[in-house]
This record gives structure tokens, sequence and C-alpha cells, in this order.
């Protein structure tokens, strides 16, 4: 048995949607089980239609124009997305009633993209010769804290999904498709699973059933060398660890979610990424360990947009508990750091331009240190084989020194997957040019 999980811009149209079809065809000997994300760019226009909703104004002709049209191209009964449409209409009109939209109502309204698409999905599946049924995840067992906009799936669901779907082990008796992103709390209220939610369902799935691989379908041949909008030569990577795959989607690529692969992860199940577009490209498969060949990197990634935060004191010298009381202020206002490296009197540490609070954290800071507050930083993140620390860092250095760029932090040893610096961000891009010419193409730039 298998997961097969499709994005958006997989199930953008009716072709799209028959060209999905024919994937899960090629793979119904495997016996998938099916998550969709919403399609297109309906959860944006969901969005749209609850801010027109908040100035008074009811509107879900787009939203109605994309799935009517969808279900007619493909020959699909309406039923079920009228029943959904006037749900969402009421909703939407509540709304507009008070002016006002909670997180819990959010969630609710955002769900309709992927419950529409369900629906569209098996009943095409179902006209395509493929015995499909329709799931909204919390029938199956999806149960969440209620954290809305941000849910966290509590380890009950597990033991639901398996006693859901797990005959379908021994029985495969039809092909689920299963709503990805969204979930139910304990008080029956749905709740969204935050960025990455449909690719984290897909993994909870896969861990709960114990299937032999999940596929994330996405539109790009697996995970790349480093990102084909800066070097268009970027290749996929065959293989790469779980751990790897952790780092590099906390650092920038936009692949994967971190915490999407932790079920999987856990219960050791492989994770294959695959490109809709392109099925017959094998992808890259996530595993918990391989034979690295000495390979010294696998992946370039960057993170821009981020902010560099020194402090000085020199009443760290020699003193204990001060760290502990930097990151209580941090604690204090919730904000979390990306990278660190402290000296015997200074840490440096990056956050994401995101965070509030930064301005009271530096009056705070200004209490017992020295702060200075840089924004307009890239991190640059190298994935790979960092046993070979040293000859990495001296060809980087190298390329760096030749390209006259600065690192202004460094931060290796933490993670045993990667080196991570910080440059300025016009830098960034001529950075990862010359880093992925130099470790990944056949001959570095010229002296």
């Amino acid at each position: 048995m298998i997961v097969m999980k499709f994005g958006g811009s997989s199930l953008a149209n009716a072709e799209r949607i028959r060209h999905v079809a024919d994937i899960i065809n090629m793979f119904v000997s495997d016996r998938p089980v099916i998550v969709a994300s919403a399609m297109g760019k309906t959860t944006d226009n969901l969005l749209a239609a609850a801010e027109m909703a908040l100035s008074g104004k009811v509107c879900i002709e787009e939203i109605s124009r994309l799935h009517f049209a969808v279900a007619e191209e493909l020959w699909v009964d309406r039923t079920g997305l009228v029943t959904l449409l006037d749900e969402l209409q009421k909703l939407l009109e509540g709304i507009a009633l008070i002016r006002e939209i909670s997180n819990r109502t959010r969630d609710y309204l955002v769900s309709f993209g992927e419950r529409l698409s369900v629906r569209i999905l098996a009943a095409y599946l179902c006209n395509a010769g493929i015995k499909a049924e329709f799931f909204d995840a919390w029938d199956i067992g999806f149960t969440s804290n209620s954290e809305f906009t941000d849910a966290d799936v509590l380890e009950e669901t597990y033991a639901k999904i398996a006693a859901s779907l797990g005959n379908l082990k021994s029985d495969y008796a039809f092909t689920p498709v299963v709503t990805g992103f969204i979930a139910k709390d304990l008080n029956a209220n749905i709740t969204t699973l935050g960025r990455g939610g449909s690719d984290l369902t897909a993994s909870i799935l896969g861990a709960a059933l114990s299937v032999d691989e999940i596929q994330v379908w996405k539109d790009v041949d697996g995970i790349l060398t480093t990102d084909p909008r800066v070097v268009a030569c970027a290749w996929p990577v065959t293989k790469i660890s779980f751990e790897e795959a952790s780092e590099l989607a906390y650092f920038g690529a936009k692949v994967l979610h971190p915490r999407s692969i932790l079920p999987a992860m856990a219960r050791n199940i492989p994770v294959r990424v695959k490109n809709s577009y392109n099925p017959a490209h094998p992808g890259t498969l996530i595993v918990k360990n391989f034979d690295d060949k000495d390979e010294l990197l696998r992946v370039l990634t960057f993170k821009k947009n981020v902010t560099l935060v020194d402090i000085v004191s020199t009443r760290m010298l020699g003193q204990y508990g001060f760290l502990a009381r930097v990151f209580q202020l941090f604690d204090e206002q919730k904000i979390s750091v990306d990278m660190l490296a402290t000296s015997e009197v200074s840490i440096s540490l990056t956050l994401d331009s995101k965070n509030g609070g930064l301005e009271k954290l530096k009056t705070e800071l200004e209490k017992i240190a020295n702060v200075n507050i840089k924004s307009g930083k890239t991190i640059i993140t190298m994935v790979g084989n960092v046993k070979h620390s040293s000859e990495i860092l001296e060809k980087t250095f190298d390329v760096l020194n030749r390209s006259g760029i600065n690192v202004q932090m460094i931060s290796q040893g933490a993670s045993k997957v990667n080196i991570s610096f910080i440059v300025d961000d016009n830098q960034a891009e001529t950075c990862i040019v010359e880093l992925h010419r130099a470790f990944f193409e056949a001959a570095p730039p010229a002296a």
C-alpha cells in the first residue's frame, strides 16, 4: 500500500484532474490512498471571499464557476458540490452580518477547498473505472488540538485511522480520497494544520497504515540541487536523508515543510517527491540512512529577509545564567531563533523578519547588553556530508573570497548534515550561483 498526495497545481483544472487519474491508475496495483489539496488557487479565493464579506459583500461566483465547470467537463454529478457551496454561502453571509472573522471561522471557511476537491476527484476516478470513495479527514479519525490555523494532530488519530482504513491492507475494496490540510478538534470544530498541512496529512496516513511508501506529487522533479529560479541547470537529487530534508525545508526549500515528514521519519517509511507533470521521472527518495558515496554536498538552499541580532556584554565573561536570561526574554516575546553562535562575551543569532515584538525585545535586551539589529540578511545553507567539513569550508571560502562576498556569521556542528552562514540579501543569489558551480557543475569558475 502507498499514499499519494496531490497538491493544488496538480488539480488545478479538468485537464490536470484527468492527468492525476491517469497517474493513480499507473499505481493502482500498489493499492493507493489519495490525499488531495484544494484545486488551484481555491484557498486564496476563499480567503478573498472572506475579506469581501467583512466589507458586507458576499460573492462565491469565482469558486462556484471553477468547480461547476470542472464537474461539467468531467461528467461529475454536482449535487454534493451544490450542498457544500450553499453551506459556504451561508457562512459568508454570517461573516458579512457581524463583520468579524475568528481563526476558528477562518479554518471552517478554507476547509471548503479540500472538501470540494475530493468530491470531484473521487467521482471522476469512478467515471474512469477506479472505484473510489471520498472522505473528509475527520471521517477517518483526524483529530487535532484547538490551535486554529496551525493545529497539531493528536496521537489518538493514528489508532483511529488504522481502525477506519486498516482493513484495506488485506482487502483493498476501493481507493480512498482524503482531504488534506484539515481535521476536527475534540469539540468537533474544523481546524487546519498550517503550512505543509496536506503533506502532513499524507505522512500521518502513511504512518498510521504502515504503508510501503508515501508519494508527494509536486510540480518539480523532486528535490533539486538548488532553486531553479536562481540556477537554471539545477537537477534533482536521487536520494536524501530525513534529517537532510528537514534541514532543507527549515532553511528555505519549498518542497516539504519540516514537520510534514516527522510521522514518516518516526516510523521509517520512505517518502518520494515526484512530479505530476513528469510522472516517468523517479523523483527524490527520502529515507533514514543510505550510502552517500562520499558526496560533499547534496543541496544548496537559502532563506532571504532574515534579521541578524548581535548581543554583546562583558558581563558574560566567566558568568553563568546570562544565556538563560537572554533566551527568557526571547520566550517572553514569543520570538524563535533560526541560527545561533556564541563567544565568551557575545551572542549572534538570526530571526525570521516576520517575527513581531523586535522593538520590545531590543528594549529588554539593552538592559543587560549592547544590542545591534541588522535586517536584509540571507541564510545560505549547504546540506550534505559534513564529515568532510574542512574540505567543504575550504572550497566555500575560496569561492566567497573570489566573489567578494563577506560572511557575517557561521553555524557548523549543531546539525550533523548542514553548514549555514549569513550574507547580505543582495549577495545571496551570486553566492548560490557560484557555490553551485563549484560543488555541482563540471568545472569551477576561473580564478
